[in-house]
């Protein structure tokens, strides 16, 4: 982990649940983080527990030109961008696709999708002008298996994984680390949501098993080192027992 000691970590949707967690591991490990999402009274508090690593970035990732502001206020703090976590999604609209309101499914689309496009656009040209970086993308099992209700959530998941292929196809080159990370089901927010709309198998999982956010968060930093470069372009998967016990978690 002293790897990442006066790296720069740029953490989108980080208000919360992963993200949150995933910004308080890479400061432990020694990072620099800048914490990006659209709640910006949470990040501003999130960035004050961490202390003087820490910095806020108001960034809806819907919009590339506040991801591209993001990116240079991060270069700006910090004299480089080496890590982008693109973490924001959410799983709402839950509805069948005969029922689903086509604005809310697209408004999905836009966060889960086309907001990981947006990181991937902006980080990637200055990560290679700087001589490479590491850009991870939380995926989901749903982005492999349809589920019930979820069109928008498998959809986009499936196209953020096949970007972290396609920019590990044109970024490698140039020092471009992409990877994905498939966590399971994580005790968080979004777990919440899906347990109330009462829709498919998920939703009926008792909450303990549902893994805490520590766990992605720490596999995200462990996925930044040269261990993890076996999985470049591909998933990683906390699912997997073997996994757990390389990054260091109960298997």
């Amino acid at each position: 982990m002293g790897e990442l000691a006066g790296k720069s970590v740029l953490i989108t949707g980080a208000s919360r649940g992963i993200g949150a967690a995933a910004a308080r591991a890479f400061a432990e490990a020694g990072a620099h983080v800048a914490l990006a999402a659209r709640s910006e009274t949470a990040i501003t508090t999130i960035a004050r527990e961490i202390g003087g690593k820490a910095i806020a970035l108001p960034c809806d990732v819907a919009d590339f030109a506040q991801v591209s502001d993001a990116v240079r206020g991060v270069v700006k703090a910090f004299g480089q961008i080496d890590v982008l976590v693109n973490n924001a999604a959410v799983i709402e609209p839950i509805a069948r696709l005969q029922d689903v309101d086509p604005a809310e499914w697209s408004t999905a689309l836009d966060i889960n999708l086309k907001g990981v496009f947006h990181g991937f656009r902006a980080a990637m040209p200055v990560m290679a002008a700087m001589g490479g970086g590491t850009i991870l993308t939380i995926s989901s099992g749903a982005a492999h298996s349809a589920m019930e209700g979820w069109s928008a959530y498998c959809t986009s998941k499936a196209g953020a994984a096949m970007l972290t292929r396609c920019a590990d196809a044109e970024g490698r080159a140039q020092g471009i680390r992409a990877i994905g990370l498939s966590p399971g089901t994580v005790a968080t927010d979004m777990q919440k949501t899906v347990k109330d709309s009462g829709v498919n198998p998920v939703s009926r999982l008792d909450w303990s098993e549902h893994i805490p956010p520590a766990w992605p968060a720490r596999a995200l930093v462990w996925m930044c080192t040269a261990d993890a470069d076996e999985f470049l372009g591909q998933e990683v998967s906390l699912r997997e027992r073997a996994i757990r016990r390389r990054v260091g978690l109960p298997s």
